[in-house]
């Protein structure tokens, strides 16, 4: 465009324009790579954990750690790990060149705060635990549960290496966060901005909770209960020399029983590290238990419909209780009048027992009408509330928008009234021209009238014969100035 072009009023420049565009294709572009740089990075983790607990099953059934074998699955693991590390690199880059596209940074190192370095510190931390290719052991003495005796014996290094390899399930709740619809959808993250909602993997399990709560819980149980069962095994195989924890199955009774806090006390760990994964078992069983019964209470909750279906049945139940209450009152009353005034002899008895029956009439009918108001202030919920205030909403917005509009309409009558006023002042003006006019017109016609009757008659008057009677006539001047 000419530099000297007028540019029209409400436009954006062209470049302005182009440079938004090209920052919201940047960041959708960045936003897939971020997705499958999270996916890869799980693959990876995954597979590590799998060739991991291979190895270590292999190693203690078939083969030791010196063996080929177990050197060819330790190297797979180190290399997984290589790889999970640098797309771990990768992802937080990403994470990096979006801040500065939503900030408009130029500079990178604008984004790396403290808490952000610490966070991608552990982060590294956590994924590179691994068991390392060979064999390393340590001296390790436990005390058996039952005959508190010592148990000496030379671990393997890879059970401190390895048990720790499980905290990168994490990246679990990462890739759940970053393919939620709640997260992709443009309209849901517009509306949680406006909120001041924060899209983060919390905020996707209290969603999943929601919908499918027992789903999640049962998938949650599992996993842990799974877990917790391989470790214990793992943790329990040197100095368990009767094989009761050892085993799978038998680690798996162990924490199931530790899961739901029975305890029968038929199976305890020796080691420290198998009464620590008890311990927390313990507490992530409570945790869990707490959440069914929470979940089940709400699922045995009436809905509002079904709540407004009892409350009409119930409501209805004790209006005919209150009729029927209160009927049986005017009856006894009437009986009571009956037996004591239209009779020769009173029955006392008669009448004792009429009165009874009255009085207790009154109180049923006074009990009946406490359960309508206790069932009225039951019916008043928070939706009831919530949709009462949204009537009461549509109900101001309404009065509102006849506001605004008789506004209008006075500010319309203002105007009429304004001109009017000017019309009024200046109506003696032309009232006054007019009449100047009118009373010119009406002298004109007169004027004209005057001479020509008197042209008339000094014609007549003139004439020959008029001349001989009155020859000094002369005719009269009738010129009007």
């Amino acid at each position: 465009q000419p530099q000297n072009q007028v540019r029209p009023e409400g436009s954006v420049p062209q470049k302005k324009t182009k440079d938004i565009s090209y920052r919201l294709g940047l960041r959708r572009a960045l936003f897939g790579k971020r997705k499958q740089l999270s996916d890869y990075a799980l693959v990876c983790g995954m597979f590590g954990i799998i060739i991991m607990v291979v190895e270590t099953e292999l190693s203690r059934a078939f083969y030791s750690k010196e063996s080929t074998y177990s050197y060819t699955l330790k190297s797979l693991i180190s290399v997984s790990t290589a790889f999970l590390l640098g797309l771990i690199l990768m992802y937080h880059a990403r994470e990096i060149q979006l801040f500065m596209v939503d900030n408009g940074a130029d500079d990178w190192r604008i984004a790396m705060t403290l808490e952000r370095i610490l966070f991608i510190a552990l982060e590294l931390v956590v994924c590179a635990i691994h068991p390392i290719p060979g064999q390393y052991v340590f001296s390790w003495t436990a005390r058996l549960a039952f005959n508190y005796t010592s148990s000496p014996s030379d671990d393997d290094f890879d059970i401190i290496l390895s048990v720790p390899m499980f905290l990168r399930l994490y990246l679990i709740g990462r890739v759940m966060l970053l393919h939620s619809k709640l997260f992709t959808d443009a309209s849901s993250r517009s509306i949680g901005a406006l909120n001041k909602i924060n899209f983060n993997t919390r905020f996707v399990m209290k969603t999943l909770m929601t919908i499918c709560p027992g789903t999640v819980l049962l998938v949650f149980s599992v996993s842990c209960w799974i877990i917790a069962a391989w470790i214990v095994r793992i943790c329990e195989r040197y100095h368990d020399t009767q094989e009761v924890t050892s085993t799978f199955l038998g680690a798996m009774w162990l924490v199931s029983i530790t899961f739901l806090s029975i305890g029968y006390g038929d199976m305890v760990p020796h080691t420290y590290c198998g009464k620590g994964v008890c311990l927390l078992t313990g507490i992530m069983g409570a945790g869990c238990t707490a959440l069914v019964v929470a979940v089940v209470a709400r699922k045995s909750e009436l809905t509002r419909a079904e709540k407004h279906v009892h409350n009409f049945m119930m409501d209805t139940q004790l209006l005919k209780k209150i009729k029927n209450t209160a009927a049986n009152v005017l009856q006894e009353t009437w009986l009571i009048y009956k037996n004591t005034k239209l009779v020769k002899k009173i029955d006392h008895a008669t009448v004792r027992h009429h009165q009874r029956k009255f009085l207790q009439a009154i109180h049923q009918l006074r009990r009946v009408k406490m359960e309508q108001r206790k069932l009225t202030d039951q019916a008043n919920t928070v939706a009831d509330v919530a949709k009462t205030q949204n009537m009461m909403y549509d109900l101001v917005s309404e009065l509102q928008h006849r506001s605004s509009e008789l506004d209008r309409r006075v500010v319309v009558l203002e105007e009429k009234l304004d001109s009017l006023l000017l019309d009024m002042q200046s109506l003696p003006v032309v009232l006054s021209q007019e009449i100047t006019k009118l009373h010119k017109d009406f002298l004109d016609d007169l004027a004209g009238r005057v001479h020509f009757l008197s042209s008339s008659y000094s014609a007549e008057c003139c004439s020959a014969p008029a001349k001989q009677l009155c020859p000094e006539f002369t005719p009269i001047d009738t010129t009007y100035s």
